[in-house]
């Protein structure tokens, strides 16, 4: 399949610069992928097509502050580093600025000296891994120099870092929040549990394939960059009682789908685990956990908005996109919400 089959016109003014208060007032475009209808709904609502026991999995990353702006020892060339992917305990792929001037063998100085980068070699996408030298807690001196990595069609500095946090983000590691998440509020999720549904938490940290645009031709040329992800035992067993009882899988996001079927198997069972996953799902590719899928409006031609035309079909999806402009829904990480059955 050609990438411009999932083009489509975005006017700039719809793209949301901050997160709706209170966050479960999102607007949210319900889709029946078997009926092929379409229905105007608020965040909230969302409780509305639960039954019990069905399932809700949600991604429990934290983003961290993996910004950080330094310059380059000797020369004092200014230098930005995001942080992707911790390789080793001081050892991270990151993305640098510019990228040209920053070359194997430079050290990053941060702040007053606090932390230090040296830059060990180069990546295939074009990246660096670097090692980190500080004297301290790395968590402590992160948090005192890093900065929130938001999106760069995102604008409009925050009030609080924490806008770009789910409530229930507890494992820190990710470059970007996991954002279908971000509609949640505590009162919510609280409602969605009295209804008799589970809510279990798997972790992916986001690193580069968020950022990554497609820059091939055909889909299938594309190759994703790895991300980290965890299912504990206890999630991994309700998520296959709800498949065995014939009750409905939630995903919250593309996170929490791609790692849902990258570990699923034919039956859709999924097991305890933990590793690396690059997998890219476009049309043609057969669902086997996931039963419905909450997330948000993507950016044209983006990986996100193939995976939700696998699971909607692409004439349906995009469908919905052309309404979703003609209705002035708002895009992208704070933007309104969809759910698909």
């Amino acid at each position: 399949m050609k990438v411009e089959e999932f083009d489509f016109v975005l006017p700039e003014e719809l793209i949301a610069q901050e997160p709706m208060e209170p966050r479960d007032q999102s607007r949210l475009m319900m889709i029946n992928k078997e009926t092929k209808e379409i229905k105007d709904r608020i965040f909230k609502d969302i409780v509305d097509y639960f039954e019990p026991g069905d399932t809700l999995v949600r991604n429990n990353t934290k983003v961290i502050p993996a910004r950080l702006f330094g310059h380059k020892e000797g020369t004092g060339g200014k230098v930005e580093v995001l942080l992707l992917k911790q390789v080793e305990l001081d050892t991270w792929e990151v993305l640098v600025k510019p990228g040209r001037k920053v070359k194997k063998g430079t050290r990053v100085v941060f702040g007053d000296g606090d932390l230090i980068a040296q830059v060990e070699e180069r990546t295939d996408f074009g990246g660096r891994v670097i090692k980190f030298e500080y004297d301290g807690v790395f968590e402590e001196i992160l948090d005192k120099l890093g900065e929130m990595p938001l999106p760069p069609y995102i604008t409009k500095e925050l009030e609080e870092d924490s806008k770009y946090q789910t409530v229930y983000a507890k494992k820190r590691g990710s470059a970007a929040a996991p954002t279908a998440g971000l509609h949640f509020t505590d009162s919510l999720l609280k409602s969605i549990k009295e209804k008799g549904v589970n809510i279990v938490d798997i972790t992916l940290h986001v690193g580069l394939g968020t950022f990554r645009p497609v820059k091939v031709d055909d889909i299938k040329d594309h190759d994703m960059h790895s991300e980290y992800y965890e299912i504990s035992k206890e999630s991994a067993d309700i998520i296959n009682k709800t498949k065995e009882d014939g009750k409905r899988v939630f995903a919250v996001g593309t996170t929490s789908t791609r790692t849902l079927e990258a570990v699923g198997d034919k039956e859709g069972k999924v097991k305890e685990a933990k590793g690396w996953t690059d997998i890219f799902i476009y049309p043609g590719y057969e669902y086997k956990v996931v039963d419905a899928l909450i997330t948000n409006f993507h950016l044209p031609k983006s990986t996100l908005l193939m995976l939700v035309s696998a699971f909607a079909g692409r004439e349906l999806a995009l469908q919905a996109y052309k309404e979703a402009v003609e209705k002035e829904y708002r895009f992208y990480s704070f933007g309104d919400g969809m759910v698909i059955l």
